[in-house]
C-alpha cells in the first residue's frame, strides 16, 4: 500500500481520493431526502461506519483510521472557550453547558457498553491548551517567574509519565486460547486453596501455560467446591476468577482486583495500575491548582486566589485576560470533578474496599455508609487504616507465582 490507500472495512483496496465516491449509504439517503421518503432502519448507523471507516489520514505503510471520538475535543474546546472569553453571560453558559454535555455523553456511552476515547481526547487536549494558553497568555506578562513555569512544567510532565503507566495493563487475567473453554464436568478433584475471603468466598487458583505464543489458562476444583466455582466463575471469560477480580463488560475482560473502569484513561483500574491511577489524579490536582494560583495572580492582583475567582473586576477589560480568565474557571471545574474522585480513591483505599464492591454492597445491602456515604464499608478486608494502605502500596509488588510447569 502506498501512503494514501487502505483497506477498508470490507475488505477491498481504496484510495483517500476515493473518499466520496461510491457511498450506497449516502446516495441512497440524499435520494430520499431529495423525493421526501423515510430513511429505511439502520441507514444512518451505516452512514456514520462509511464516514468513520474512510476518515484517515496517510501514513508510510498505509492510510491510518482515525477514531471519530478524538475529533470533538480538538475542534469544540477552543471554539467554546473562545466564545466564552468574549462575554460574561456566554462564559456562564458555556461554562455551565460543558459539564452537562459532557455528563450526557458519558451517561449515552456508559448505557450502551462502548469504549469511546472522546474522554481521553479531552483530558490530554485539556490539558495542552490549558499549558498553552498560560505560556501564551499569562507569562508575557511579566509576573510568573522562570522557576515557577519550570515547576508547572515538571508537574505536568511527571502527570502524564504516571498516566502513561496507569493505560498499561491493570492486571487482566489470561484468557483461554482458542476454543478450549474449561468447563466444570473436566475439573479435576485436585483442590488448590486460593485467596481467603474474597468476594464470594472462592477457593480456587488458575495456572497460565504459553502454547505457541498464546495463553491458556487451567483450573482446577474439586468437586465439593463446585458451588463456589459457579458464584465466580466468569461465562463471558470462561474461567475462574481469583478473589476480587471482576469482569468490565466495556473492556470484556476479567481483571485482578478490579476497581472499575475510568473514562478519563479508556482503561480498567485494577491491581497492577492502581498506584499510578493515584499518583496521576495527585499530580494533576497539585499541578491545576498550581496553575490556576498563577494565573489569577497575574490578572487579578492583589486578591488571594479564592476571591479573584469569584470577583475579578478587570477580567473582561481586554479579551487577554478574558481568555484567561475563562480558562481558570473551565480549569476549576475539571479540578472540582477530578479531586471528587481522588477523594473518593482516598476513602476506598482507607477502607480497604474497591468501587465495584462498594456497588456490589449497596446492590446487595451489605455495606454500611459512612461519612455521609462517601464511602461504603463492606467489612470483609477493612483490616484498619496503616493496614489497609500497606496493602495498597503493595499491590503488584508479587506478580502472581507461576509454576515450574509454566516456566517451562
Amino acid at each position: 500500500l502506498c501512503c494514501c490507500e487502505y483497506v477498508d472495512r470490507r475488505g477491498r483496496r481504496n484510495h483517500l481520493a476515493a473518499c466520496c465516491c461510491d457511498c450506497e449509504e449516502l446516495d441512497d439517503g440524499c435520494d430520499r431526502w431529495l423525493t421526501c421518503k423515510s430513511l429505511p432502519p439502520g441507514a444512518l448507523e451505516r452512514i456514520a461506519h462509511t464516514v468513520a471507516d474512510r476518515l484517515r489520514v496517510p501514513w508510510f505503510s498505509g492510510a491510518v483510521k482515525i477514531n471519530v471520538s478524538l475529533v470533538p475535543p480538538l475542534v469544540l474546546l477552543p471554539v467554546f472557550l473562545h466564545v466564552a472569553a468574549l462575554h460574561f453571560l456566554l462564559g456562564l453558559i458555556v461554562l455551565t453547558s460543558l459539564p452537562v454535555v459532557v455528563l450526557w455523553y458519558y451517561y449515552l456511552t456508559h448505557r450502551r457498553k462502548e469504549r469511546t476515547l472522546f474522554f481521553l481526547s479531552l483530558g490530554l487536549f485539556s490539558l495542552g491548551y490549558m499549558y498553552y494558553v498560560f505560556l501564551r497568555e499569562v507569562v508575557p506578562r511579566g509576573h510568573v517567574e522562570y522557576s515557577q513555569v519550570v515547576a508547572l512544567t515538571c508537574g505536568l510532565i511527571l502527570m502524564l509519565a504516571a498516566l502513561s503507566r496507569a493505560k498499561k495493563d491493570p492486571g487482566y487475567l489470561p484468557i483461554p486460547a482458542g476454543n478450549e473453554k474449561p468447563s466444570h464436568q473436566g475439573l479435576t478433584k485436585r483442590s488448590v486453596g486460593g485467596s481467603s475471603g474474597g468476594l464470594h468466598g472462592t477457593s480456587g487458583a488458575a495456572s497460565s501455560r504459553a502454547v505457541n505464543g498464546e495463553t491458556k489458562s487451567y483450573c482446577r476444583m474439586s468437586a465439593e467446591q463446585l458451588e463456589g466455582v459457579k458464584k465466580d466463575w466468569c461465562t463471558k471469560c470462561q474461567l475462574v476468577r481469583p478473589a476480587r477480580a471482576g469482569h468490565c463488560r466495556l473492556c470484556g475482560r476479567c481483571v485482578r482486583r478490579l476497581d472499575h473502569h475510568c473514562v478519563w484513561i479508556n482503561s480498567c483500574v485494577g491491581e497492577q495500575n492502581h498506584q499510578a491511577f493515584i499518583l496521576a489524579l495527585s499530580f494533576f490536582m497539585l499541578t491545576s491548582v498550581y496553575g490556576i494560583t498563577l494565573t489569577l495572580h497575574t490578572i487579578c492582583r492583589g486578591r488571594t486566589p479564592f476571591v479573584a475567582l469569584l470577583y475579578c473586576p478587570g477580567a473582561y477589560s481586554d479579551y487577554s485576560s478574558a481568555l484567561s480568565f475563562t480558562c481558570v474557571w473551565y480549569c476549576a471545574i475539571v479540578t472540582a470533578g477530578m479531586g471528587y474522585i481522588l477523594l473518593i480513591q482516598l476513602l476506598n483505599i482507607s477502607y480497604n474496599v474497591t468501587e465495584r464492591e462498594a456497588r456490589l454492597a449497596l446492590r446487595d445491602n451489605t455495606g454500611r455508609r459512612l461519612l455521609g456515604g462517601l464511602v461504603i464499608d463492606t467489612g470483609q478486608y477493612n483490616r484498619g487504616l496503616l493496614c489497609n494502605w500497606g496493602h495498597f502500596l503493595s499491590l503488584g509488588s508479587s506478580p502472581p507465582q507461576r509454576s515450574a510447569e509454566d516456566i517451562v
